[in-house]
């Protein structure tokens, strides 16, 4: 079955959340509508004059630079369409499956899933790693295996810190995936803000990680858990 679920964890217009414009269609039209692209554009503009009056504020003649006279619509339509896009979507529609024929109780596990979001501190990039099991109730779903994927991507493409990322994905696999007996979620990150200012330190990653049910009651559950993240990193290396 596919349907949209209420996924969303953070407060409308946080820089964790979805936008302000998005929330109030969807207050009118339900959980599914989406921004059309004549609604996109009038943000793409109104955040394009923002630009322009920032660079203006750092002394930039950006109108006279043949390489910045585009900058304030670039940057504008990279928050939209690329960096901040899980803002202004939906969230995907969600495949599951019903477990009571299969009655399968055994771990689902996904790693290595590709993590590019922002820190919403500095507006500096995260990349890294997603790592994600559950264990589904013999009578709960399991979920279609590319919508981990998109969770994921769904969430990541956001300012936010880290540790709200892992939360928020922990979170919506735990509600698509319903009857589970548990979800862990691993994430290893990189910061620009690390790499770029402050202490300026270059190869450093973060991990967050988030556990429940058979994760945080069962030991054997939790080291099976980071043992195939282990054994997925000792592929790629």
């Amino acid at each position: 079955m596919k349907k949209i679920y209420d996924i969303e964890s953070a407060p409308e217009g946080r820089a964790n959340g979805i936008s302000l414009q998005l929330a109030a269609k969807q207050q009118q039209e339900g959980l599914g509508a989406t921004l059309t692209e004549e609604e996109k554009n009038k943000i793409i503009d109104k955040a394009a004059k923002a630009v322009a009056d920032f660079l203006d504020a750092l002394g930039v003649d950006w109108k006279h630079d043949p390489n910045c006279r585009d900058t304030p619509v670039r940057v504008a339509k990279s928050y939209v369409n690329d960096f901040w896009r899980g803002r202004f979507e939906p969230a995907p529609e969600i495949t599951t499956f019903p477990n009571d024929e299969a009655c399968y109780d055994g771990m689902v596990f996904e790693g290595g899933i590709p993590v590019q979001s922002m820190c919403s501190h500095h507006l500096c990039n995260i990349s890294g790693k997603a790592h994600i099991a559950y264990i589904p109730g013999t009578q709960g779903k399991v979920i279609g295996l590319s919508k981990l994927n998109r969770i994921v991507e769904h969430f990541s493409r956001r300012a936010t810190i880290q540790e709200e990322l892992t939360t928020a994905i922990h979170a919506a696999v735990s509600k698509v995936c319903e009857g589970n007996q548990g979800v862990a979620v691993m994430i290893e990150g990189t910061h620009a803000c690390v790499a770029c200012r402050g202490v300026r330190h270059e190869g450093s990653t973060m991990v967050t990680s988030k556990i429940s049910g058979d994760f945080m009651n069962e030991s054997q559950t939790r080291a099976e858990f980071y043992a195939f993240v282990n054994r997925m990193k000792k592929q790629n290396d």
